[in-house]
């Protein structure tokens, strides 16, 4: 997937202009950068859930714009920010609606549909809430069931809209910890909206930085997280050491109030 002069706005707002991006295949794409400079609304862009003023969007070799629905929905998962189940539906209804891009018409869920729904729960962990009401569900359980409905899609791309939002520590590593693993066992190219950048540079295998509806750096976690880009993308003065437990960027902030030594 790749992007083109892309000219983004809502509601006749300018958020960004000739942006040019590049998603690597296979790849475990995140997006960063500060509140506001634009991640989201390349991400909806990027799924043609926003239409770009000027530009295009390439999925597969064509423009994304040229493809009927249905048939974006076969090629690219979305896992929005903010997700409504309608109401009374169980886990196993709502996974297996990532079926209906596959299903023709008159046609109705085969054992095929119905294995790959199982899979796809037993994959997420969600598979002995089947029988339960999805609003009866904590948030990092309703996560994972929104994922299973992705994964039902049989995209090789799926696009995350900040799928550690509103979850604790230990549950948004547990959901990224699962993207990492669909991204390593199943070979998908995963892009991720993520805050926090401890988390984008230990999980993502390539990074693409934002300010102010531009992109500002590009490439691994260890060409993009540096001293100088940090403080230049976030306005964070910082240091920048291997993690101890992965060996991967750690951004340490530099204290901002500093005690005065008898």
């Amino acid at each position: 997937m790749h992007a083109e002069d892309l000219t983004l706005a809502y509601d006749g707002r300018t958020v960004a202009e000739d942006l040019g991006v590049v998603i690597p295949d296979r790849s475990f794409t995140v997006i960063v950068g500060p509140n506001a400079c634009g991640k989201t609304t390349l991400l909806r862009a990027l799924s043609r859930m926003l239409k770009p003023r000027t530009g295009s969007v390439f999925l597969d070799g064509a423009a994304i714009a040229s493809y009927p629905a249905k048939e974006v929905a076969r090629r690219l998962g979305l896992l929005p920010q903010s997700s409504i189940a309608p109401e009374g539906i169980t886990v196993a209804d709502l996974v297996a609606r990532g079926r209906y891009p596959h299903l023709r018409l008159l046609r109705q869920t085969s054992r095929e549909d119905a294995a790959v729904v199982a899979d796809s729960m037993r994959a997420t962990g969600v598979d002995d809430l089947a029988g339960r009401l999805v609003d009866e569900l904590s948030g990092g359980q309703r996560q994972r069931v929104w994922l299973a409905m992705a994964l039902a899609q049989q995209t090789d791309l799926l696009l995350l809209d900040e799928p550690t939002t509103y979850l604790d520590i230990a549950h948004q590593l547990d959901i990224l910890d699962l993207c990492a693993r669909l991204h390593a066992e199943q070979g998908r190219t995963l892009v991720a909206v993520l805050h926090d950048l401890n988390h984008a540079a230990r999980y993502a295998t390539h990074l693409i930085a934002m300010r102010e509806g531009e992109i500002l750096a590009t490439g691994t976690p260890e060409e993009v997280v540096t001293e100088v880009n940090v403080e230049k993308i976030f306005g964070l003065p910082c240091r920048v050491m291997p993690c101890p437990e992965t060996g991967t960027p750690l951004v340490i902030p530099k204290a901002r109030l500093v005690s005065e030594v008898p």
